[in-house]
């Protein structure tokens, strides 16, 4: 308190009226230290705090706010250049008392005292509750808990024998463990001797015996023999055919072929050079190929191969299709012989490839490969001319690897449901799946296959050109699809195709007019040109769109003129063509923006009497425009500084930018807010709002509140500005935007495909990686990737993996790999969708290196936002595909830079105060904000910093 201060006893005491209260003063003298305490936590607000001052309690608030005098609950103290002062001072006053920035006039008892900074002491309310006598309260639930997400499609396994009818016949034990080898799987083996048993019996006489030659020199000479080259570098023994004719040198072509191909890797440089060293198999190899020409392991072979063909040219189908060996369409170069030792089948499933070891083949190279394929394609003509559909299209699918084909030939024949399952079972194409399922009636399942893999349009294309009438129906479903998603753009473009449904594409034409954007303004062109009253009903937008002069609605404009040459009557588009064009024409003298003369080009070129005037004010192009905002490499680096005074009235939880510079905010319990771009506010949800997932027409998003161990998922329609409550779903990972219909979750070590158009919540997709916990998601139109955390059976720290998957026709693996952090569990994730990852920690307990950072690349990309390893205040990264923002915190401070790829820094945003920054990062904004209600946002195309007042 100043000397002078005591002197000065100002005229007016108190304030009067209604004024901007910043701060309130409780007297426990006056009012019982009681009563004062209650008072300033009935007053109290998030962001407010309590400071001693004078004896009593001063509420300093978050925000200023407006209060009646007379209807204060305390004495009211209002912020005049800095200072806090509970009555207005003349400029004499004032200047007697000389109080500096920060400092508090208390007047009390008719003398006003001057309190510097360094006389308040900051008091924490939470201790004046006495919770001795509380109690813990056993609760009960109020229900079950929700059921588990539905999963719409469960994947469908390829067709079993039995699935193609009864009348296909079992397959004969020989044929089960032959396949069962060469599926490369474990299987058991049922020995009925010992291995030394069966070893003398496959070197001994056996008189009588006429399907083993055995050889005169022993077992040790003839290994040595094998393996023994000539000058031409192939092995030295072969298997002499039984007999003579072409089955028989077909099977010895068989057994020789491992021979062959070893044998091609030997070249000469010429004369005098030794021989190349073979480029064959491996020793395994060798052994294998010896052990099928010097044992009955080979002559097995030939006798099964032998018996097949016989059982073939008998005309005996039912046995030779019992002991047919599936074909693959291509051999495969890298596939290892198959031995063929005996084992039982698990299954009666016939794969060309099992799933439990590399892949085999049965050998004897392409001379058997085209016999048995040739054997099976005469059995299918057969087969066919005598009506025995089902066992034909068993022949096509699983021996001679025809999927497709039998697919077509099912249906053909009427077969629709087994085309179908068949086509999904042996992972066809997502379209054609579709077709199958839709031609099969099974309406349902074909439109989840649809929109889980995003193939409509080609499941479209394939049935126009067969059945026009379920292409059109399937065409319906697409576009209503799109709509529930907030697509309208591309709804009217699908439904549009079909005449009977104009209707709803005037509808969808009209809600996308009202959602506004460069979506919105295509629409309104289409709107006037397609539709007979078309003009009349969209000529005042038309006219605010091209009269406004504005920098932020040149897209827009842009947008409308590009529809005006490919659509609407000739009469109806010259009557838009003049103020479209003049629009153009002045958005082209400005600055800033890009140029759009190839477009004015392309109009004025139009046969239209009115642009003979205006081709001569076609203004000249820009000779040198200016270069984007994020490329631009000498920009300086923008401050952002946001105090306690610019608090707001509300926690902000998240905060999204919207089409039109409009900002969604999420309130907590208040719910969620819509904001202009004055700062208005446009629409309230009232459903509880924590966190906003937006989709990406940025008409639609979900609110989400954590109730317990669930999650509360709302619906926001931005545009009918309506909100419902939609599920409880169990959340540890989520996307931060979705389609409008998919969208991608986590649970402990699955990840979900969520359809979000459905009544109660299922999952379109889902993949398990056992032993892991999913902590981060990213996903766009193209990619999805997430970040699993292992950790060992003691719960330490092993290692993060990275999942990258692209999503047109349906998720697909595309890479995995670790993300090493030698140092412990991260506490500061980053993820991009096609898979840029950094992970770090930020607070490190006190005898650690702060500060460490791990970085991977994205996939199949040359992008590096590579940090330095060591940073000791980094508190977080947040990336996208074209930007990054590093965020600090020092003490109070918390400074978020956002910088480009090349690593110049464009905006630094400082927030002071206690809570710390959230960021939300895309390629065209990224919005800054905490729970003291301060929110920026930058637009990434411009520059622009735009602040939101939250009141």
């Amino acid at each position: 308190m100043s000397p002078a201060s005591e002197a000065v006893r100002p005229r007016v005491q108190v304030h009067r009226g209604t004024v901007v209260v910043a701060a309130w003063w409780f007297h426990p003298g006056l009012l019982g230290e009681a009563e004062a305490r209650r008072r300033v936590l009935a007053a109290w607000r998030p962001g407010a705090t309590v400071w001693a001052l004078a004896g009593g309690h001063l509420l300093k608030l978050s925000t200023p706010c407006k209060s009646a005098v007379e209807a204060a609950p305390g004495l009211p103290l209002v912020l005049e250049s800095g200072v806090l002062t509970s009555a207005p001072l003349s400029p004499k006053e004032r200047e007697r008392l000389a109080p500096p920035p920060g400092a508090v006039v208390l007047v009390h008892e008719g003398v006003a005292r001057m309190y510097g900074p360094g006389a308040l002491r900051q008091v924490d309310p939470g201790t004046w509750l006495d919770v001795s006598e509380w109690r813990r309260v056993r609760v009960k639930g109020l229900g079950a808990p929700p059921p588990p997400m539905e999963v719409a499609l469960e994947p469908l396994p390829p067709p079993t024998r039995e699935r193609f009818g009864p009348k296909v016949p079992p397959l004969a034990p020989e044929a089960e463990r032959m396949l069962a080898r060469m599926e490369g799987r474990e299987v058991p083996v049922v020995r009925r001797e010992g291995f030394f048993a069966r070893l003398r019996r496959a070197f001994s006489r056996r008189p009588g015996d006429a399907t083993l030659t055995v050889r005169r020199e022993g077992f040790f000479a003839r290994l040595r023999q094998a393996f023994r080259t000539d000058t031409q570098g192939a092995p030295g023994s072969t298997l002499a055919p039984r007999r003579a004719g072409w089955l028989s040198r077909l099977l010895a072509g068989m057994l020789g072929h491992a021979n062959a191909t070893a044998s091609q890797g030997s070249r000469t440089s010429g004369a005098g050079t030794r021989p190349a060293e073979p480029q064959g198999p491996g020793a395994l190899e060798w052994l294998k190929a010896w052990l099928l020409q010097n044992t009955p392991l080979g002559q097995r072979k030939q006798d099964y191969l032998r018996h097949l063909f016989e059982l073939f040219e008998q005309g005996n189908l039912d046995e030779a299709l019992r002991h047919a060996v599936p074909l693959s369409k291509t051999m495969d170069a890298r596939a290892q012989l198959a031995l063929g030792v005996p084992g039982p089948r698990e299954e009666l499933r016939i794969q060309p490839y099992g799933q439990g070891g590399a892949a085999q083949s049965f050998g004897g190279g392409p001379d058997v490969f085209a016999a048995l394929r040739e054997r099976y394609r005469e059995t299918f003509r057969r087969l066919e001319r005598e009506g025995r559909i089902d066992e034909a299209a068993f022949v096509l699918a699983e021996l001679l690897d025809a999927a497709e084909e039998a697919v077509s030939f099912l249906e053909s024949h009427g077969r629709l449901q087994l085309a179908a399952e068949l086509a999904e079972g042996r992972n066809l194409a997502p379209g054609l799946v579709v077709r199958q399922w839709f031609l099969a009636k099974d309406v349902e399942r074909a439109v989840a296959i649809a929109r889980r893999s995003g193939v409509f349009a080609d499941a479209v294309l394939r049935l126009e050109k067969t059945h026009s009438a379920e292409a059109q129906a399937l065409r319906l479903l697409w576009a209503e699809s799109l709509a529930e998603a907030g697509d309208w753009t591309s709804a009217v473009d699908v439904v549009w195709p079909v005449a009977s449904a104009r209707h709803l594409a005037r509808t969808w034409v009209e809600r996308g007019i009202q959602a506004g954007g460069m979506g919105g303004a295509k629409l309104l062109a289409r709107l006037a040109l397609e539709f007979p009253d078309g003009l009349d009903a969209a000529r005042e937008d038309i006219q605010t769109l091209l009269s406004d002069e504005t920098a932020a609605r040149a897209p827009e404009r842009l947008a409308f003129a590009t529809v005006l040459p490919r659509a609407g009557a000739p009469e109806t588009r010259d009557a838009l063509l003049v103020p479209t064009i003049r629009s153009l024409m002045r958005d082209e003298a400005v600055e800033g923006l890009p140029s759009n003369a190839s477009l004015l080009q392309q109009l004025l070129g139009l046969q239209a009497p009115a642009l003979a005037a205006l081709r001569t004010d076609m203004p000249a192009p820009k000779v040198s425009p200016q270069q984007p905002w994020a490329e631009s490499p000498d920009l300086p680096n923008v401050r952002v500084w946001m105090d306690r005074s610019h608090a707001g009235a509300h926690a902000v939880h998240d905060a999204v930018v919207l089409p039109g510079r409009r900002v969604l905010l999420a309130l907590g319990e208040a719910g969620a807010r819509l904001v202009g771009p004055d700062g208005r506010t446009l629409a309230g949800f009232d459903v509880p709002a924590f966190s906003l997932v937006l989709s990406e027409q940025g008409n639609r998003a979900l609110a989400l509140a954590r109730r317990g161990d669930l999650w509360r998922v709302s619906r926001l329609d931005l545009v009918e500005r309506r909100a419902t409550r939609w599920c409880d779903l169990e959340l540890d990972a989520w996307a931060p935007t979705y389609d409008g219909e998919r969208w991608f979750t986590a649970v402990r070590d699955t990840v979900s495909m969520v359809d979000t158009l459905a009544a109660e919540p299922r999952s379109l997709w889902r993949v398990s990686e056992k032993g892991g916990v999913v902590l981060r998601l990213a996903v766009d139109t193209k990619h999805l990737s997430f970040l699993v955390l292992h950790l060992t059976p003691e719960q330490v720290f092993e290692y993060l993996d990275r999942w990258c998957y692209e999503l047109p026709g349906g998720p697909t693996l595309r890479g995995r790999s670790n993300l090493p952090a030698p140092w412990g569990t991260p506490d500061a994730l980053a993820l991009t969708p096609d898979g840029e990852a950094m992970a770090g920690r930020g607070a490190v307990p006190a005898g650690e290196e702060p500060g460490a950072w791990t970085y991977v690349a994205p996939i199949g990309a040359r992008r590096f936002h590579r940090p330095a390893q060591r940073a000791a205040e980094r508190a977080g990264e947040v990336l996208s595909h074209s930007w990054r923002v590093t965020r600090f915190q020092k003490g109070e401070l918390h400074t978020a830079v956002l910088r480009t790829v090349a690593d110049h820094a464009r905006v630094t945003v400082e927030f002071s105060g206690t809570p710390p920054q959230v960021v939300r990062l895309t390629e065209d904004w990224c919005a800054i904000h905490d729970l003291l209600g301060r929110v920026v946002w930058l637009d990434l195309h411009t520059g622009e910093v735009h602040r939101v007042p939250v009141v």
